[in-house]
């Protein structure tokens, strides 16, 4: 069977410039691709998208894991670049980025894509499969590219943004929004020995995080805490979720206190824990903190990051909601029950669940670092919360609709958001 090709075009308001550099920002790639993608990109010989730079990516196809790398083969500023497949699933595949400008303020983006499978005749069936997969996949990305430049790159001055728990679900997604965003990055990690050029080695709970020679923050965003959701609550548990919290928060605060130009702003994670249960209740960020082991932890953990304000440095502690990504969290791990048809309700299933999709809270945390007004206890959650009854039926009407192609966290947004409920809880 001959090649096939896919081709995906977007208009989007901003100069040709703008949407070419973007795309050789660090961080494209990884903004691009989809949160539910079996798809993780592992290395890099190179910089940017200019011709020779090579990329391999870790790819899991039927639960069997392989690798695949492409190799950048063209370069035309502001024209056009294009990678081809070196080693992976596919006999051929070669993807063209081309820009072209629509005036002086306008661009069209064209994706094309050539791809042939492998087993020749054998293949047939499978390639309404794999055009369906590509129109998802481009779907995605090239929303997620005509929203960020319309409403995100280049509208706030650029900022140096140090960042704990950068590997995390939530960090991992804003690591490359932001790089993306015009800002640069600098990511806390445990890991020693060599280090990338982005990452600054620290030890919380030694005490070790050397920053004298690393310059000026303009943000410290904190996201460090182990799950809540995995393993037991013993004891020992209980103190490994308050020491990963606590610990890591007061050394930043310790060593925000050296700076000798202070941070503008410090930004810490905290959780909606902190009201506990608290039925159909209309909360903010007034309200008092719960009676339950959560709602104590994140008291602990807010009050770890007030002396920063001390400093008088702008602190926000960030009370954020379940966060829905296909990526990890809650609802990575129910994927499997909902999809067995084993997913039901949690007891009664009248508790109320304040949810928010992964690109809100990316978005409300570059809203709170451009707006100096805020400061204090923030909910970060969608406005229409849903019973974990209600949201068990949706998800599981999800799961049943789109178990032939892999699910999409969008037909849960959307359907949350026609609820009419306008409360947080």
């Amino acid at each position: 069977m001959r090649h096939m090709v896919y081709i995906k075009k977007t208009k989007i308001i901003t100069s040709v410039e703008t949407l070419f550099s973007w795309h050789a920002a660090n961080g494209a790639i990884s903004r691009l691709t989809p949160p539910w993608a079996p798809l993780k990109m592992i290395s890099r010989k190179g910089a940017g998208i200019q011709k020779g730079v090579k990329v391999t990516f870790r790819l899991t196809l039927f639960k069997i894991p392989m690798i695949w790398e492409a190799e950048h083969i063209e370069y035309q500023e502001n024209k056009v670049f294009k990678d081809r497949q070196i080693r992976g699933p596919f006999s051929k595949w070669e993807h063209t980025h081309k820009f072209m400008a629509d005036g002086k303020e306008n661009s069209i983006m064209e994706d094309r894509v050539e791809f042939e499978l492998p087993f020749g005749f054998l293949s047939r069936p499978f390639y309404g499969f794999v055009r369906k997969e590509l129109e998802r996949i481009f779907n995605y990305r090239h929303r997620v590219l005509k929203y960020d430049l319309e409403h995100h790159v280049n509208k706030i001055k650029k900022q140096r943004i140090l960042i704990s728990g950068a590997s995390g679900t939530i960090g991992s997604a804003l690591v490359p929004f932001l790089r993306t965003c015009g800002h640069e990055v600098v990511r806390l990690v445990r890991k020693e020995g060599m280090l990338l050029e982005d990452e600054l080695f620290w030890d919380p709970y030694n005490g070790i995080l050397d920053l004298e020679n690393e310059g000026p923050f303009d943000a410290v965003i904190n996201l460090n805490g182990v799950d809540i959701s995995r393993g037991r609550w013993t004891q020992s548990q209980k103190k490994r979720i308050i020491d990963s919290r606590i610990i890591p928060t007061r050394l930043l605060v310790k060593k925000m206190a050296d700076f000798d130009q202070k941070s503008t702003v410090f930004i810490s994670a905290s959780a909606i824990g902190f009201y506990g249960e608290r039925e159909n209740s209309v909360l903010t960020e007034a309200n008092d903190m719960g009676d339950s082991f959560i709602s104590k932890v994140c008291r602990q953990w807010e009050d770890a990051s007030m002396d920063a304000q001390k400093l008088g440095i702008r602190t926000i502690q960030l009370r954020t909601g379940i966060v829905l990504t296909p990526a990890g969290g809650a609802l990575k791990r129910m994927e499997l029950p909902f999809k067995t048809g084993c997913g039901v309700k949690i007891s009664h299933g009248l508790q109320y669940m304040s949810w928010i999709s992964m690109d809100d809270v990316l978005s409300g945390i570059l809203y709170i670092l451009s707006h100096r007004k805020i400061q204090g206890p923030v909910n970060l959650t969608a406005p229409n919360p849903v019973t974990n009854k209600e949201f068990s039926k949706i998800l599981a009407k999800v799961f049943s609709k789109t178990e032939r192609y892999a699910w999409q966290i969008e037909l849960i947004i959307l359907k949350m958001k026609n609820n009419k409920d306008n409360t947080i809880r």
